[in-house]
């Protein structure tokens, strides 16, 4: 299963290029990226397939990751409605989504507390298989 990587960096130049070349250089592909900050600290999210390669990757770099979880990563077609459709399937299941965002290749990456209960929300819909992304 995917993570979601949480890394409280910098809000600077270069901060990102540092972030994104440790995880390069150790050769593990980010599949999303998303950043929110405008004071002096900014929250970068991260997709991974394996958290351990891009923890030992950010450490040897001394870039600490703050918080890391699995995550739901679906295949989505790329077209009007499609976020509607899901996230409406998922509060009708009665699951409450604290993460969501976009990641590459048409997918939508979902977090929740109850894991679980949003992945079963899910059931049916298209979920690509960790294949090293």
């Amino acid at each position: 299963m995917p993570f979601d990587l949480v890394i409280d960096i910098e809000n600077t130049p270069g901060a990102l290029a540092q972030v994104a070349a440790a995880i390069s250089d150790a050769g593990v592909n980010l599949a999303a990226a998303t950043c929110v900050g405008s004071g002096a600290r900014a929250e970068l999210h991260i997709l991974v397939p394996h958290a351990e390669a891009a923890r030992h990757a950010l450490a040897i770099s001394h870039v600490a990751v703050t918080r890391e979880r699995e995550v739901v990563v679906v295949d989505v077609e790329d077209r009007p409605g499609v976020l509607a459709d899901l996230t409406r399937k998922i509060a009708e299941a009665g699951v409450n989504l604290d993460l969501v965002y976009v990641a590459t290749r048409n997918r939508v990456v979902f977090g929740a507390a109850d894991l679980a209960a949003l992945q079963a929300a899910l059931t049916g819909v298209s979920a690509p298989e960790d294949r090293g992304r």
